[in-house]
């Protein structure tokens, strides 16, 4: 038996060992988007309460703007809230809410108890607006600037940390690009 024969199961186990070790290194929470720097698909659906009419996502050309997919079921959506909040309340940008596979009589009761910081609550019951966007699952949020483009997606509740280092930053340097 060749010298080469005798080593491949070591090259074999050291090949390995070296994509596990890879793999050890990479964050789960980071889930990529092909999205990102790409233009935001183009949706029309239905507002909540129904008798708010329809959202047109062109509309929101020339705006810097947020979209948080949520759902009344949805434990981590809770935890996020406040912090949807606090966004809300801290920067002049609308703070659209994607009711994500959700029922009206479940989303709006919620929003009542835990407050609405959205400038819109949209009623994604189907899913299809979140398949568009490649949503894995709720909560997760993406922004957008001011040419419709999706610049940033947070996947996982947004938390004090994310809010403030890069949620924030990364919205405040979209507003001060100019239209590009």
């Amino acid at each position: 038996m060749s010298l080469a024969l005798k080593l491949l199961p070591l090259a074999l186990f050291l090949a390995l060992a070296g994509f596990l070790a890879k793999g050890l290194t990479l964050n789960p929470t980071e889930l990529p988007s092909p999205l990102i720097d790409k233009e935001a698909p183009a949706f029309v659906v239905d507002r909540l309460p129904a008798t708010d009419g329809q959202f047109d996502s062109r509309d929101m050309a020339g705006q810097v703007w947020v979209l948080n997919v949520w759902a009344s079921w949805c434990g981590p959506c809770v935890q996020e809230h406040p912090f949807l909040t606090e966004l809300a309340e801290q920067r002049p940008v609308p703070v659209v809410g994607l009711n994500y596979k959700d029922q009206p009589e479940d989303s709006l009761p919620w929003l009542a108890r835990l407050g609405n910081p959205f400038s819109d609550v949209l009623d994604d019951r189907r899913g299809d607006v979140g398949l568009d966007f490649g949503v894995y699952g709720v909560p997760e949020t993406f922004i957008m600037d001011k040419a419709g483009r999706v610049r940033y997606k947070h996947v996982g509740p947004v938390d004090g940390q994310a809010l403030q280092e890069t949620l924030l930053p990364v919205i405040d340097q979209l507003m001060a690009e100019t239209n590009s």
